[in-house]
C-alpha cells in the first residue's frame, strides 16, 4: 500500500516507530496532489511550504520525544469558509477573493495545535449555500458531482489527497458528500464543535464535523475538535468523551429505529437494497431492530429553508448591498428570497422546528439510534439538474438534503459510513442518528458494522494517478 492511502490510526503508528516520516508522508501527499487534483479540482489552494515546513516541525518534535498524539504529523485539509491565519480564505466567493484571515477558527488552532499538518484550502459551494461543489468532481467518477458543500474535502479525503479533512454541515454537507464519495463523515450534536472562525450560512444550523476515511480516525477528530468556546455562545459545557476508546465494544442489545415512513420512499433500488443489507448485518452482530414512525418528518424540510435562507440573508445584507455582482446568481437569489421572508414565516419555522425536536426526542425515548439511507440515490451526473427517482423529480439541492436536513433542524448528532456500491460503481451511505450529545453511541455502531465489511477500504482509481 502506498504511504498516502493509509488511515490516520496507521499513518500516526507509522510515524511514532519512525518507519516513516511527516515528511515523507507529506511530500508523497503534495505529489499525488499535483498529479491528481487537475482531474478531481479538490484543492483551491494548496500550502505546499508551509506543509513541508509543518510536517519537518512535526518530526523534530517527535524525534525529541514530544509527541502530541495521534494527528501529529499528518497532512488534513481545510474547507474553504474556515479562517487560516495568513491564508486567503474564499468561501468559494468573488466576494472574498480578496479575505485573508488574520486569525485561525477554533477548529483550526486545535488541530494545529494537535501537530496537524495544514496540506491546503478545498472547494466549497460559493458560501456553502448549496450541495455540487462545482468544480470539484467525484472521487469515484470524475463525471458525477461530489454532492455537498464540503465535497472539496469528501473527494480529497477519498483520493488520498489527505488524510482527513474538515467540512460544514447545515443541510447534510458533512453527511452527502461522505455518502457520495465512500468515506465516512460526522455532524456532532449542535454545541459540540465550535462555529468560531467559520464563514456563517445559517447560524442556528451550521454543524461543523470531520469527514476522514475511517469512524476511528473520526472519532480522533472529533475529541480534539470538540469543546465549550468562549467565542461561540452556541457551544455547550458537556464533556468530551474520549471517543476513540468509547467507541469501542459490540453492540449487541443496542436498539435501532428503522423507519417504516418517510426514509424510504422514492429512492433508487440499489440504496434500499445496500441499506436494508447494513441493517441486517447489525441484527446479525447483535443488535435489536426497532421499526418505528418518525412522526412530523413530511414538512421538516419545508421549514428548514425559511430558516436557512434568513440568517443567510441577515449575514450578507451588508455585502449584498455593496458588492451585489460578486455574487452568483443562484446564492444573490436565495439571499434575495433570505431577505423576502416573513418574519411570521421564520417564527412559525422555527415553532416547527421545536415541536419535531420535541416528537424526535420522544420517538427516540427506547431506543439508541435511527438508521436511515443518507441520500436517496448515488451521486447525480455534473450539469445534472434534476433527479428522477421513478415518478418523483427533485433539483440536486431537494433530493440531497430530503434525508439529511431533517437533522440539522434536531441538532442530532449524524454520521454516514458507506454501505455497499451501485451497479455503477458509486458508493451507498448508511445514515446513523443518536441522541444529543451521545456521538460515541454513533460511532460505537458505526465502527461496528465498518469493522465487518471492507467498504472502507477500498480504493478509487483516479485519471492522473501514476503507480
Amino acid at each position: 500500500m502506498n504511504i498516502v492511502d493509509l488511515d490516520i490510526a496507521g499513518a500516526s503508528k507509522a510515524i511514532l516507530a519512525k518507519s516513516i516520516s511527516s515528511a515523507e508522508l507529506t511530500t508523497q501527499t503534495l505529489a499525488r496532489i499535483a498529479s491528481i487534483n487537475p482531474h478531481l479540482k479538490a484543492y483551491e489552494q494548496v500550502l505546499s511550504e508551509d506543509a513541508r515546513a509543518a510536517a519537518k516541525a512535526a518530526d523534530a518534535e517527535i524525534a525529541s520525544g514530544t509527541h502530541r498524539g495521534p494527528l501529529h504529523g499528518i497532512p488534513i485539509a481545510i474547507k474553504a469558509i474556515y479562517d487560516v491565519k495568513g491564508v486567503k480564505t474564499t468561501s468559494g466567493s468573488k466576494v472574498r477573493r480578496d479575505y485573508v484571515a488574520k486569525n485561525d477558527s477554533t477548529v483550526v488552532r486545535k488541530l494545529k495545535e494537535a501537530g496537524a499538518v495544514i496540506l491546503g484550502i478545498v472547494t466549497t459551494y460559493e458560501f456553502a449555500f448549496g450541495f455540487d461543489s462545482s468544480p470539484t468532481r467525484n472521487a469515484w467518477n470524475i463525471d458525477h458531482i461530489p454532492s455537498g458543500s464540503s465535497g472539496g474535502t469528501a473527494a480529497a479525503v477519498a483520493a488520498s489527497l489527505c488524510m482527513a479533512g474538515v467540512g460544514t454541515d447545515t443541510g447534510g454537507s458533512v453527511r452527502a458528500p461522505a455518502a457520495a464519495n465512500g468515506v465516512a463523515g460526522i455532524k456532532p450534536s449542535f454545541g459540540r464543535v465550535s462555529k468560531a472562525g467559520i464563514t456563517s450560512l445559517s447560524w442556528s444550523l451550521d454543524h461543523p464535523g470531520p469527514i476522514a476515511k475511517t469512524v476511528e480516525d473520526l472519532a480522533t477528530l472529533l475529541r480534539i475538535m470538540s469543546g465549550a468556546d468562549p467565542k461561540d455562545p452556541d457551544t455547550k459545557d458537556v464533556p468530551v468523551p474520549d471517543y476513540p476508546n468509547a467507541m469501542r465494544g459490540d453492540v449487541r442489545g443496542m436498539r435501532i429505529g428503522l423507519p417504516t415512513n418517510y426514509f424510504f420512499d422514492d429512492i433508487q433500488a440499489p440504496v434500499g437494497d445496500a441499506v436494508t443489507n447494513a441493517v441486517k448485518k447489525l441484527e446479525t452482530m447483535g443488535a435489536i431492530i426497532v421499526p418505528i414512525t418518525v412522526p412530523g418528518v413530511d414538512g421538516i424540510v419545508d421549514s428548514w429553508m425559511p430558516i436557512a435562507v434568513a440568517e443567510a440573508a441577515a449575514f450578507h445584507q451588508h455585502t449584498l448591498r455593496t458588492k451585489t455582482a460578486l455574487y452568483g446568481d443562484e446564492v444573490r437569489l436565495l439571499l434575495e428570497v433570505g431577505e423576502l421572508t416573513l418574519a411570521t414565516t421564520y417564527i412559525n419555522a422555527q415553532r416547527v422546528r421545536l415541536a419535531w425536536q420535541s416528537q424526535l426526542k420522544e420517538t427516540m425515548r427506547d431506543i439508541n439510534v435511527i438508521v436511515t439511507p443518507t441520500l436517496p440515490n448515488t451521486a447525480m451526473k455534473v450539469g445534472e439538474t434534476i433527479s428522477k427517482i421513478g415518478s418523483r423529480e427533485e433539483s440536486v439541492f431537494a433530493v440531497s438534503a430530503r434525508f439529511c436536513a431533517p437533522f440539522n433542524m434536531s441538532g442530532l448528532p449524524g454520521v454516514s459510513i458507506p454501505c455497499g456500491f451501485a451497479p455503477n460503481g458509486l458508493p451507498i451511505g448508511l445514515q446513523i442518528v443518536g441522541k444529543a450529545f451521545e456521538e460515541e453511541v454513533v460511532l460505537k455502531l458505526a465502527n461496528a458494522f465498518e469493522s465487518s465489511t471492507d467498504y472502507h477500504l477500498r480504493r478509487p482509481p483516479m485519471p492522473g494517478l501514476t503507480k
